[in-house]
C-alpha cells in the first residue's frame, strides 16, 4: 500500500481548523416540496485509487469556484486511508488529508459529496472476488465502521456544506440486497448524525433509482449519463479492452446510428426520464453523480451528445457533476487530439468544453 501510515498531516495554513467549523444548521428542505439544491460541478480523482493517490489541490476548488460551479463529488478508496488486509486499520494522516478537501469546500462555498467508490467488500472497478458486500456481514460491518467515522468526523458541517454518498454504482443485483445495505449504512451514519443529508447511486450502475427508498427522508439518488457507452467510452481500455474498436472512430457522430439503430437526443430523453420516472413521480429527488465522455470520441461528436445532455437535466431541474476535472473525460489536460488547447493556470484548457459546461 502506497505510504501507508508514513504521510504527515496536511499543512491547513490559511484554512479553518476542522474542529473549530460548526455551521449553522442551514438543512435542505428535501422533503418539504420538489425543489432541491443546483448543485453543478465536477469529480475530483485524487483519492479515487489508492497506488496513484494525492493531496487535494486548493488550485482545483479555486478554479471551480471561479468558473462559478458550487459542487465537487470525491470519490474515495477505503484503501487510501485503510487497508484490504485489514479493514479496520486507520490512517489519521490520509484522513487530514479528506478533512482538506472538505475544508476547501467550505472556504470556496463549493458543496463537497463524499462518495464511497470502494467500499469493504465492492466496488464497481476490480472487486475483491473473496468478499461481496451484498453478500456478506462482515464486509457491511467494515463499511458501517468506516461511515461511522465519517459521520462523526464531519458532523459539525451542514447539509449545505456536506453529503454523503453511500456506495459508487452498485451492481445488477435484487433490489431487496441493495436496500438492507442502504439502509444499514444510512441508519448509521444517522445514529451518529441524525440529518445528514445521503444520496444514493442508483442500482444497476446508476441506471435506475432503488424504488423501495422512498420512505428514508432527506436522500437523493444519483443517475448516470454515459449512455450510449459507444459514445462516451470509446477506446477505454478498462471497458473494451485493448482490443481494436468494433465501430470504426470515423463513423461515430451524434446522433448516432449503429446496428440499425438510431441514438439521439430523444432517445436519452426517453431513456432517462423512463428509468427515473417513476421515483420523481413518489416525491424523489435525482443528480446526475457522473457522465462525460472520453477522449477517444472525435471532440465535435462529444460536444453534441454533452450538449443533448445538458438539455434534458435542464428540462428536468437536474443537477450533475463531471467526470472529471482534469483528465481524459475532463476540460483539464485531457490530452484530446483534435482539441486546440488554452493555456490556464499550468494546465491546458478545453475552452469549448468549458463554456459549454458554464451555459449548462
Amino acid at each position: 500500500m502506497k505510504q501507508m501510515g508514513m504521510l504527515s498531516a496536511l499543512s491547513l495554513a490559511g484554512v479553518p481548523a476542522l474542529a473549530s467549523l460548526h455551521q449553522t444548521t442551514g438543512e435542505l428542505p428535501l422533503s418539504k416540496g420538489p425543489k432541491m439544491p443546483q448543485w453543478k460541478g465536477f469529480n475530483l480523482l485524487n483519492k479515487f485509487n489508492s497506488d496513484n493517490q494525492t493531496p487535494f489541490d486548493e488550485k482545483d476548488f479555486e478554479i471551480i469556484a471561479e468558473w462559478g460551479f458550487n459542487f465537487v463529488r470525491l470519490p474515495l478508496s477505503y484503501w487510501c486511508w485503510s487497508s484490504k488486509e485489514d479493514w479496520y486499520v486507520i490512517n489519521e494522516s490520509i484522513l487530514k488529508e479528506i478533512d482538506r478537501a472538505v475544508e476547501l469546500g467550505n472556504k470556496y462555498k463549493l458543496h463537497i459529496n463524499i462518495n464511497f467508490h470502494r467500499a469493504p467488500g465492492y466496488c464497481i472497478n476490480n472487486t475483491d472476488p473473496k468478499y461481496n458486500l451484498f453478500e456478506d456481514e462482515e464486509p457491511l460491518k467494515a463499511c458501517e465502521y468506516h461511515w461511522k467515522l465519517f459521520a462523526e468526523r464531519y458532523k459539525s458541517y451542514s447539509n449545505k456544506d456536506v453529503s454523503f454518498n453511500l456506495i459508487n454504482e452498485a451492481p445488477n443485483i435484487e433490489d431487496a440486497k441493495y436496500d438492507r445495505v442502504a439502509r444499514r449504512l444510512i441508519d448509521t451514519i444517522r445514529s451518529a448524525d441524525p440529518k445528514r443529508l445521503i444520496i444514493v447511486d442508483g442500482i444497476a450502475v446508476g441506471s435506475r433509482p432503488l424504488l423501495s427508498l422512498i420512505d428514508v427522508p432527506d436522500i437523493i439518488q444519483s443517475g448516470r449519463g454515459y449512455q450510449p457507452m459507444l459514445i462516451s467510452h470509446y477506446g477505454a481500455n478498462w471497458v473494451y479492452g485493448d482490443k481494436e474498436m468494433y465501430y470504426p472512430k470515423e463513423q461515430l457522430s451524434w446522433p448516432l446510428l449503429e446496428n440499425g439503430k438510431r441514438y439521439d437526443k430523444d432517445w436519452l430523453r426517453d431513456t432517462l426520464n423512463n428509468a427515473w420516472k417513476t421515483w420523481i413521480d413518489k416525491g424523489g429527488k435525482v443528480h446526475i453523480g457522473e457522465f462525460g465522455c472520453h477522449n477517444q470520441t472525435p471532440h465535435d461528436v462529444a460536444l453534441a451528445w454533452l450538449s443533448d445532455q445538458f438539455d434534458i437535466f435542464r428540462e428536468n431541474g437536474w443537477g450533475w457533476s463531471l467526470w472529471n476535472l482534469s483528465g481524459s473525460f475532463g476540460v483539464l489536460d485531457s490530452y484530446r487530439k483534435d482539441v486546440k488547447y488554452e493555456n490556464f493556470k499550468g494546465h491546458k484548457l478545453d475552452r469549448k468544453m468549458l463554456e459549454l459546461l458554464k451555459k449548462a
